[in-house]
């Protein structure tokens, strides 16, 4: 059953980046033949400016994303994990938004974040709070992206969700023998059981959240204010099929992947050392 998933990750995937890689050691426009130039598009990386902006940005915004989603994604899983009356249309309201195609969600946020006519701001108006120029201002604009990310967060609501029912109910009956409050009971039975998947789910969104900000950044931003929301895909595509430096493209994303093969492996570390600890402590 995982082969045609393995077939279209390696042909969709796979193959393109390698295909990318060797483009990154080129001068390549996509008109005429690619000509060697070795390490000149990475040496020029170190001294642009842009790029490093961009850099900048993504990893901020994946700092503060990734843990939305996964915290997001939990909160909900708790909050409807038990059986009931509404619950399974509330599942499907949760999930819901991840079935929308991107450039849809991003006209419609589009519209909700109008400063002057937008529902948001109109809500914040009635709410007593000022309304906020949210494609103006530099944290107002990012913030903003960061909404249109964090608000799909199906996947990871459907695995928390399992992972949450596959827990034994005889651990809850015993904690509930022993007194443990429902926050004791979360922080030493149910996070650590199901650790494991969050550290999963969070080394997979860390990996779509560098990616997926291109989309809400080109249609809701266009990279702006003062390049506060050019993300690395951003600016990538905007050289490839705007400059037609596909070779310096190239170099950028060989970048990208080496960025997040760093941070994966650091979120790795951390959540090896924290179970490690736990478990010194039972």
């Amino acid at each position: 059953m995982l082969v045609p998933y393995v077939l279209g990750l390696v042909v969709l995937v796979l193959l393109p980046t390698l295909a990318a890689l060797p483009l990154a050691f080129t001068s390549y426009n996509a008109l005429q033949s690619p000509v060697y130039i070795g390490l000149d598009n990475f040496r020029e990386l170190i001294d642009d400016p842009f790029f490093e902006i961009s850099l900048k940005n993504s990893l901020v915004f994946m700092a503060i994303a990734s843990p939305l989603r996964l915290v997001g994604a939990l909160a909900f899983a708790l909050l409807l994990r038990r059986p009931g009356r509404g619950v399974g249309a509330s599942r499907a309201a949760v999930y819901l938004p991840t079935v929308v195609p991107d450039v849809a969600w991003a006209l419609v946020w589009l519209w909700i974040l109008n400063p002057l006519f937008g529902p948001l701001n109109q809500l914040l108006g009635v709410a007593g709070i000022p309304s906020v120029a949210w494609g103006v201002e530099t944290w107002p604009a990012r913030f903003a992206i960061i909404l249109l990310i964090v608000w799909q967060l199906g996947e990871g609501f459907v695995l928390c969700l399992a992972a949450l029912q596959d827990i034994p109910k005889e651990l809850d009956e015993q904690a509930a023998v022993d007194g443990s409050g429902a926050l004791q009971h979360f922080a030493t039975i149910t996070l650590p059981l199901i650790a494991p998947l969050l550290l999963i789910f969070l080394m997979r969104d860390t990996i779509l959240t560098l990616q997926s900000n291109f989309v809400p950044a080109l249609i809701v931003t266009r990279g702006g204010p003062n390049y506060a929301t050019t993300y690395l895909p951003l600016y990538i595509y905007t050289n490839a099929f705007d400059f037609l430096r596909f070779g310096y493209a190239a170099a950028m994303t060989t970048v990208l992947i080496g960025v997040t093969a760093v941070v994966l492996y650091v979120q790795y570390r951390i959540a090896t050392r924290w179970r490690m600890g736990f478990g010194r402590d039972e």
